[in-house]
């Protein structure tokens, strides 16, 4: 695939950033896609190595090397190449449901996996990618394609996130009448409020579910089911219903004077901005601001580094991001080699941005919150942190974080973000449709299976895997659809 010795005659090229400094000025996307022909010489660097471990998908060591769909990663980057764009994306589309939005939002674990990245730089795939599906819907290509024939067969999807999206998308296109019912005033779920307009604008969105709703797709909004519906009238007008409501249930930090006013989890803090910027442009009142604060983001994930971000654009005064772990290595180790996924410190754009604002990387290892500290009006004042250093527990024999005594700091603050990750799916959704959940309150299904306790009611996305990927629960939705399908026909050829 690709040209032969592409790998050796071109060197890896990215879309250009907008400068930090420059960027911080709005919510907007930040990246200058590269010319249609500099494009197809990143397509060309492809190179043809026999195992293509970038569409593989598997786990290796509990983590995933290639890409969850299996995308056919050296097919489209062969075509790119060869400026067959129309091909390109019948091949894309033929694996994914959203790859505007995987383009944009997906750590690209097909990189990361890629043959010419063992010995240096890795094909630009991601970049292929969005300028694949940004060329086929400026060609005509990616508009509505209703399924000429209807099944008669009635499917709701509660949760209209990546998972849910992807399995309304696949049993439309198998002609099943779909209704998708989002609790929120906006479909997207993960992919509206969750992740912030400088990673996915949301006409991004909007563009695909137009596309949906032209194919036959119905969309209901303000629907909280469990609360506002009652689960059994849905099920009676319903022939299957799959939940996809993600893992909704924030991990908190239990302190001393966890009740402070200024300490919010980061979904919230991330969706009030998202919200407060498509109501009303970012009215101020409208929204959890951080501006001339200072700001504690606990958590170095993905969500950490989107609220470090979101804060700088804000006008904070400082911000500080916690981890709890030490800092990753710069390069591989060596018990971690390739194809695994590189666990290395990565700096991101929140933290890029935080460095040019402030000078410094607002990432601490090690550290955690011990007390929160408030005024006699119980609004936020200050935090007393605490170092933290690796133990073995002596009864379990786990490998614990715990407090270093006598390393407490007290730091001035005014706002807490809680990026701590999600702890399963909300009970009253379970309770609601009566379903069993694991230990870890997901979902709980048989080996392979999608189905639930319940007959007829499926689960998908993090809902069912816990916390995961954008990519990760667009694979879900899609293996999900396939055994809808199969309970309503008695075979599926999804």
């Amino acid at each position: 695939m690709g040209k032969p010795t592409g790998f050796l005659e071109y060197e890896r090229k990215d879309a250009a950033a907008v400068a930090p400094l420059e960027r911080i000025k709005n919510f907007d996307e930040f990246h200058t896609p590269l010319t249609r022909e500099e494009q197809q010489r990143q397509g060309a660097r492809c190179m043809d190595c026999g195992v293509p471990f970038c569409q593989f998908g598997m786990n290796i060591k509990g983590m995933t090397s290639g890409c969850p769909l299996n995308n056919l990663v050296p097919e489209w980057n062969d075509l790119v190449y060869h400026g067959n764009w129309k091909q390109a994306y019948l091949r894309l589309h033929k694996t994914s449901n959203f790859p505007e939005f995987t383009c944009r939002v997906c750590p690209a674990l097909c990189e990361k996996a890629c043959t010419c990245g063992l010995n240096g730089e890795p094909v630009s795939t991601k970049a292929n990618e969005m300028a694949i599906i940004e060329y086929a819907y400026a060609n005509g290509l990616a508009g509505p394609k209703p399924p000429k024939t209807r099944t008669g067969k009635k499917v709701a999807v509660i949760g209209s996130g990546p998972a849910g999206l992807a399995a309304a998308d696949q049993l439309n296109m198998r002609g099943h009448l779909v209704t998708v019912f989002e609790r929120h005033d906006r479909i997207g779920g993960l992919l509206r409020y969750g992740i912030p307009n400088m990673k996915l604008e949301k006409q991004i969105i909007d563009r695909k579910l137009a596309v949906m709703e032209a194919e036959g797709v119905t969309f209901v909004t303000n629907a909280d089911i469990g609360k506002d519906a009652k689960s059994k009238k849905l099920l009676e007008g319903f022939d299957a219903v799959v939940l996809a409501c993600g893992a909704s249930h924030p991990r908190d930090i239990q302190a001393p004077g966890r009740d402070a006013a200024g300490i919010y989890f980061a979904v919230d803090f991330l969706t009030s901005t998202t919200k407060s910027l498509l109501d009303n442009g970012l009215k101020e009142g409208t929204f959890i601001s951080a501006k001339g604060k200072d700001v504690i983001v606990i958590g170095g994930g993905d969500t950490g580094n989107d609220c470090v971000g979101t804060c700088i654009r804000h006008g904070c005064k400082s911000i500080t991001q916690l981890e709890m772990m030490p800092k990753a290595p710069d390069e591989r180790a060596e018990n971690n080699p390739w194809p695994q996924w590189p666990l290395v410190c990565k700096t991101d754009y929140g933290q890029e941005e935080a460095i040019a604002v402030f000078g410094h990387d607002p990432r601490i290892y090690t550290t955690t919150v011990r007390e929160f500290i408030k005024d006699k009006k119980g609004n936020l004042t200050k935090v007393v942190l605490t170092s933290l250093e690796s133990q073995v527990d002596e009864k379990t024999g786990r490998r614990m974080m715990v407090p270093v005594e006598g390393s407490e700091k007290e730091v001035p603050c005014q706002l807490v973000l809680i990026a701590a990750g999600f702890l399963g799916s909300e009970k009253y959704v379970t309770d609601a449709f009566g379903v069993e959940v694991d230990g870890r309150t997901n979902v709980a299904t048989k080996e392979g299976s999608f189905m639930t306790s319940k007959p007829g009611i499926f689960v998908a996305g993090d809902m069912h895997t816990g916390q995961s990927l954008v990519v990760k629960a667009m694979r879900q939705g899609r293996d999900c659809a396939r055994d809808v399908d199969e309970f309503l026909m008695g075979y599926s050829n999804l």
